[in-house]
């Protein structure tokens, strides 16, 4: 086991070929705002269309298929989810990496300290981090299934595993005895199921100082626009409506809605513009802001939104600048390409 980033992480791990299929299993803290959680949601299906939700506080992900297009292995892609979680939402989510369910589940509950912590696919690994453990901590093992395996003498997840098959049947019960020595074994056939992405999602900017300039904000909104754009082409979706909040000085808050006026769209174009005239309509001269933040909701698929035709070559000229953005995002990561505008200094 070796340290990537001050993470615990196995040479299995750090090379993508014959990983299997590792799964990433994120814990949040119980108490996490449903809202915070799925934003989080969106957030892992930014890097990986497999992911299910395992409500209140659970996220379970099947990273097999983005390992070779970000071009990192499983635990930088976990390291990667973890510092965007928390960079983004405040969020301190710890994730286990294993090439099953319950393998990664285990690893998640010791990442408590260090954040992550990894599994190697191939067997003596798995083995090597199941057998030692006491046998109440293996995954799905319930109070009463515990107390008989150690009134057996099954102390440890190790014994467990080595017992005949008919033995633990006969102790646990057929079919749950069944499940248990092959969890035991690191084998678990469970799959993760995609859970439909959300139907809104946010960014927001917080400004450094409480600011009374209108260029300021505007840069922000631009910001936004392009964050959530890119969001949104990334999951093949588009929204038909924007939501702006505006957070004042005195802590209180301003909401506007619209409607997208040339229907569903996921172009940063065409969210700047929506966010800039519900700005503009607020008509703040003197008041002083705190916090911007978007929403996009009522989200669509993609695929079922028709391109309307433009005779406008300006916007032509963006929308195919606004693709090939997207591929350099998608292989220098987000935000490496944006508008100038949007990287201004705001406060």
């Amino acid at each position: 086991m070796v340290a990537v980033g001050g993470v615990a992480v196995d040479d299995e791990q750090r090379d993508p070929v014959g990983a299997g299929s590792p799964i990433l299993h994120l814990r949040c803290p119980v108490d996490v705002d449903p809202v915070v959680y799925r934003l989080l949601l969106g957030l892992v299906a930014d890097v990986t269309p497999v992911v299910q939700a395992v409500p209140p506080s659970v996220l379970v992900a099947d990273v097999s298929g983005s390992i070779r297009f970000f071009d990192r292995d499983p635990a930088e892609l976990g390291l990667m989810i973890r510092m965007r979680a928390l960079a983004l939402y405040g969020l301190p989510v710890v994730i286990g990496v294993g090439p099953t369910w319950s393998v990664a589940a285990m690893a998640s509950r010791d990442a408590t300290r260090s954040g992550l912590v990894a599994v190697g696919s191939r067997p003596e690994q798995v083995a090597a981090f199941l057998h030692h453990r006491p046998v109440g901590e293996l995954y799905g093992i319930g109070r009463a299934q515990e107390q008989r395996l150690v009134q057996f003498g099954v102390h440890t997840i190790g014994l467990l595993a080595q017992l005949p098959e008919a033995t633990v049947q006969r102790v646990l019960g057929g079919r749950a005895g069944r499940h248990l020595r092959e969890v035991a074994r690191g084998i678990d056939r469970r799959v993760v199921v995609p859970t439909e992405l959300p139907h809104s999602t946010a960014a927001q900017r917080r400004f450094a100082l409480d600011t009374l300039s209108p260029e300021a904000v505007r840069a922000a909104l631009l910001s936004l626009a392009v964050e959530l754009g890119d969001r949104l082409r990334t999951r093949r979706q588009a929204a038909r409506t924007v939501t702006m909040t505006a957070t004042l000085a005195d802590r209180s808050q301003v909401h506007r809605s619209r409607q997208l006026p040339g229907g569903p769209s996921a172009h940063t174009e065409d969210l700047r513009d929506t966010a800039y005239e519900m700005y503009r309509a607020l008509g703040f001269q003197r008041a002083r802001v705190r916090g911007i933040a978007l929403r996009c909701e009522q989200l669509v698929d993609g695929a079922a939104v028709a391109e309307q035709l433009s005779f406008d070559q300006g916007r032509e000229r963006r929308v195919r600048a606004e693709k090939a953005i997207d591929l350099l995002n998608a292989r220098f990561g987000s935000g490496t390409v944006g508008p100038a505008a949007s990287y201004r200094q705001a406060g």
